[in-house]
C-alpha cells in the first residue's frame, strides 16, 4: 500500500508499504527511518520556523515543530531513537525572479532549517537531493531504504 503525505502534513508508514508526497517545490520531503525496524515517517516541511508565523498550529507545516513531532510518531510506532537516520529531498527554487530576496529563498531557507533541526537531534542525514529549480516528487521504501526522487523532464534516481 502507498501511504499519501499531504502538503504540510505527516504520516509514519511501516515496511511492506511505501509512503509518497507529490510535488515537492520549495518544499522539503524529510524521511526518518530506522533501517533495523523498517519503520519510517515523513513530513511534507513548507516553512522553516513556527515562531515567524502567528498562525502556526499546524506543527507539520515548520521545519522545527514538524520534524520533533515527526520523531515522536515514529518512535511511537516502535522505531528505536538512536537508530534513525534521516533524508530529505526538496528545497526548490521556484521563483526566477529575484534569487537574492531572502522572501524568495523558501527553498533554501527550508533545508537550512531542516538540516539544523536534524542536528540538534542528533539524526544522521545519510542522503539529500535539494536545490536547483524544478519541484519532485518523492516515495520512500522502508523495506530497503531507497528515496525515489521523480520530476519531469528527469530521470529517475534513487537516494
Amino acid at each position: 500500500m502507498e501511504i499519501k503525505v499531504g502538503m504540510a502534513d505527516m504520516n509514519v508508514c511501516t515496511s511492506p508499504d511505501s509512503i509518497i508526497t507529490l510535488g515537492l517545490g520549495s518544499c522539503v520531503g524529510v524521511i526518518l527511518y530506522d533501517p533495523i525496524a523498517k519503520i519510517c515517517g515523513m513530513v511534507h516541511v513548507m516553512l522553516p520556523d513556527s515562531r515567524a508565523i502567528s498562525n502556526n498550529s499546524n506543527v507539520a507545516k515548520f521545519a522545527d515543530t514538524g520534524i520533533e513531532s515527526l520523531l515522536e510518531k515514529v518512535v511511537d510506532a516502535g522505531a528505536v531513537k538512536n537508530r534513525i537516520v534521516s533524508k530529505i529531498a526538496g528545497g526548490a527554487q521556484m521563483f526566477s525572479a529575484n534569487k537574492q530576496s531572502p522572501l524568495l529563498r523558501v527553498g533554501e531557507n527550508n533545508v537550512a532549517a531542516v538540516k539544523k533541526k536534524l542536528s540538534e537531534l542528533n539524526i544522521r542525514l545519510l542522503a539529500e537531493d535539494t536545490g536547483a529549480d524544478y519541484g519532485r516528487t518523492v516515495v520512500f521504501y522502508p523495506e530497503t531504504g531507497e528515496y525515489l526522487i521523480r520530476a519531469i523532464g528527469k530521470e529517475p534516481k534513487v537516494i
